[in-house]
């Protein structure tokens, strides 16, 4: 009977739960001040996109933003957070791809390229989703060189915020707080897979709250 239970609040959660975290990064996004700067200029090519799993909360908004109608989509993890967040950015109108570097890894690469292919853009956590806290993983790179598409970097500092105490520090910026979003495009060609990791750690770090 326990477990039946379990797994009816689990199925409940995942449809409510959702909803409840979409409203709340809505209710931020809208009460805060915000400022794009484009450190490079972002065409209307293709792109892979990148941020930190700890910028989660205000950069799939600032995509969706930036690129009202442009089919996306994202891989997240497995995990039940991980439903929770895709069932966020279904509100954003950012598809899911259920997996990680750790779970599904070979599956979740042949459903990114096959999205690539029909013209949508990958969104991904290079450190996602347990971290090490901004240690680049091959995910993000390897479908960029594989691909041969620039990457689009997304980050932003916030004036004043909560951090969690997760392995992220996830940042949440407070009411009325300036966001300074940004954003770069970054082109990975002739680089071989470390080159490229190193080189796209650095420039997200540049803009980023350590």
């Amino acid at each position: 009977m326990k477990a039946y239970l379990k797994i009816f609040l689990r199925q409940i959660g995942q449809f409510i739960l959702p909803i409840l975290l979409y409203l709340l990064i809505r209710i931020i996004w809208y009460s805060t001040r915000k400022k794009f700067h484009f450190v490079t200029p972002i065409g209307e090519e293709q792109h892979v996109c990148v941020t930190w799993h700890g910028e989660l909360c205000m950069t799939p908004q600032a995509y969706r933003y930036i690129h009202k109608t442009q089919p996306a989509c994202a891989i997240i993890s497995a995990h039940f957070d991980g439903a929770l967040i895709a069932g966020a950015l279904g509100f954003l109108k950012i598809g899911a791809l259920r997996g990680s570097s750790r779970k599904g890894a070979k599956q979740v690469l042949i459903q990114a390229f096959r999205r690539i292919k029909s013209g949508e853009e990958v969104l991904i956590t290079p450190d996602g989703p347990k971290g090490p806290r901004h240690k680049m993983s091959d995910g993000a790179v390897g479908i960029a060189l594989k691909s041969k598409l620039p990457i689009f970097v997304m980050s932003f500092k916030a004036s004043h915020y909560w951090q969690l105490k997760s392995w992220d520090k996830f940042i949440i910026p407070k009411p009325f707080a300036l966001v300074d979003f940004y954003m770069q495009s970054l082109s990975l060609e002739g680089m071989t897979e470390e080159e490229a990791k190193a080189y796209l750690s650095e420039k997200m770090l540049a803009h980023t709250m350590l």
